[in-house]
């Protein structure tokens, strides 16, 4: 029994002992794969760092040149206004009235037809077929060089339009002659818009801020020169703004057609003139996208005028939207990144990457316009004196500068949104949401408060809010709600139904497919 005793208690202290052996192991093996879990989470933070990190690079380097441009290209808008506006209030008011309404029009066509060019360079350029960017550039000219033609008559017979719509007749007349001298504005737009987003869509639009640098630096000099110094007035305005829209558009072109984009343009060719109809309905629905969008504000410039003290209202608003337009300036970069980026990488294939870039792209705007909305509602109308002198249009534009600011926050969001649908090729679609939002809401909203609560520009102003609030909500819902993959199968469609071959050889004819 002593013997029996003695093993069950040896039995006993080894299998307390392997017990404890286990648990030891047990424990070390709980934290080495605590340890892993922990590693695996660093690693995949440090993963999303990276990634956020070379999405961010890939998005400035398409953001940073275009946000450039356009402020340098809205610069040359507001440098002359502010030179106008220092001539005289009907001068301004006149200047005003045809930039933002008749201009815009203009411009907006030209703009929202060229941007269906983004989807077919962006799709085409990430599929790697790099010879079809040129002949969608050549296509767009065509198409863009016709509508322009078409549109000459309404910057020639501008007073008369401007007076049938209601405008004060002194505004009118003088607006008459600065439409005369926007005709040969219209037609550097051609050149403008295509060639950017040509350039931008191979992450080459570097070369176009140097341009537009230059060409702000003479349009501030001449404008100094010929308004100020030599007093030309309105004439001497309108010449130095003419200069200053051609001196880039003629850079662009230059630098094009001399080899600065070897794989993708290979020269002028027949083959610009097939398959135009295509890109005529694509430009169509890009085009109604962005002048629904666009006419917006200069519809409202059009309820101001025939409010009560015309001139200050219509002085107000304008600065207001010129301001705005600033802010914006920014939001359309980020505009074009987004467009770029998500074409890009529908065209290669990459749903994934494509939803990465938006969610990354509206994040940086969105902060961005966080910091402005705090800095505009600080300095609130100050800002004013830039473009007038009047004390009562200085006012009214602070009486504005909240809901200004609000402008500016919404305005962060809704333009990368409308980049997101131009790269997807998916225009039309957010053509009937601004439809809606601005034209059935918006606008309706801004002439009940406007004239029947008799809150004048204030009232319009809220309805312009209400309309792209709605507009901006609805848009985040269509993006959060989209199939990626699926829109990576209609971009690889829509490439190769437009795919063009060229052949090799100089003597062999080119075929299409």
């Amino acid at each position: 029994m002593p013997l029996l005793t003695c093993i069950e208690n040896d039995a006993i202290h080894i299998y307390i002992r392997d017990a404890a052996i286990s648990a030891e192991k047990f424990r070390m093996e709980g934290d080495s794969i605590e340890k892993l879990l922990n590693g695996a989470e660093e690693e995949e933070k440090v993963k999303l760092k990276d990634k956020i990190w070379d999405e961010s690079k890939k998005m400035w380097v398409v953001a940073g040149p275009a946000i450039f441009t356009r402020f340098s290209s809205f610069g040359v808008s507001i440098i002359s206004q502010a030179f106008v506006g220092h001539i005289g209030s009907t001068e301004l008011a006149a200047y005003a009235l045809v930039s933002t309404v008749l201009l815009r029009f203009a411009n907006s066509i030209l703009l929202g037809m060229a941007s269906g060019l983004e989807t077919l360079c962006g799709q085409a350029y990430g599929a790697k077929q790099y010879h079809m960017l040129g002949i969608y550039l050549q296509r767009a000219w065509l198409v863009l060089f016709v509508t322009s033609t078409l549109l000459t008559p309404i910057f020639y017979f501008a007073s008369p339009i401007l007076k049938g719509l209601g405008q004060d007749e002194s505004i009118a007349e003088v607006a008459g002659t600065i439409g005369l001298w926007f005709i040969p504005a219209i037609y550097a737009f051609v050149l403008s818009y295509s060639c950017q987003i040509y350039l931008q869509a191979q992450s080459k639009n570097v070369v176009i801020t140097y341009l537009a640098a230059f060409s702000l630096s003479i349009h501030i000099f001449l404008s100094w020169l010929l308004t100020v110094k030599y007093k030309f007035g309105i004439t001497g305005a309108m010449v130095s703004t003419l200069l200053a829209y051609w001196i880039p558009n003629a850079g662009q072109l230059l630098f094009v057609l001399s080899g600065g984009c070897p794989e993708t343009w290979k020269g002028f060719s027949s083959l610009a003139f097939k398959d135009l109809w295509p890109i005529i309905k694509l430009s169509f629905s890009s085009g109604a996208m962005i002048c629904l969008e666009l006419w917006y504000n200069s519809i409202l410039i059009l309820l101001t005028g025939n409010l009560k003290n015309a001139k200050v209202a219509i002085d107000a608003l304008s600065i207001c939207i010129n301001i705005n337009g600033w802010e914006m300036m920014i939001a359309l970069g980020f505009l074009g990144a987004a467009s770029v980026r998500v074409s890009n990488e529908l065209g290669s294939g990459n749903a994934k990457a494509a939803k990465f870039s938006i969610i990354v792209t509206v994040l940086t705007s969105l902060a961005i316009g966080l910091v402005l909305f705090v800095f505009f509602l600080f300095f609130r109308g100050r800002l004013a004196y830039i473009f007038t002198k009047s004390q009562d249009v200085a006012k009214a534009v602070a009486h504005l500068s909240p809901l200004l600011a609000f402008s500016i926050l919404l305005n962060s969001v809704q333009p990368v949104l409308s980049g997101v649908a131009i790269g997807a090729g998916r225009q039309s679609r957010v053509a009937y949401v601004n439809i809606g939002s601005y034209y059935i809401v918006g606008i309706p909203i801004g002439v009940v408060l406007g004239y029947i609560i008799r809150l004048h520009v204030e009232g319009v102003w809220i309805g312009m809010l209400i309309g792209t609030l709605l507009q901006t909500i609805i848009l985040l819902i269509l993006t959060s709600r989209t199939n990626w993959d699926d829109q990576v199968s209609i971009a690889r469609r829509r490439v190769d139904r437009w795919f063009v071959e060229v052949e090799t050889d100089a003597n062999s004819p080119s075929t299409v497919r």
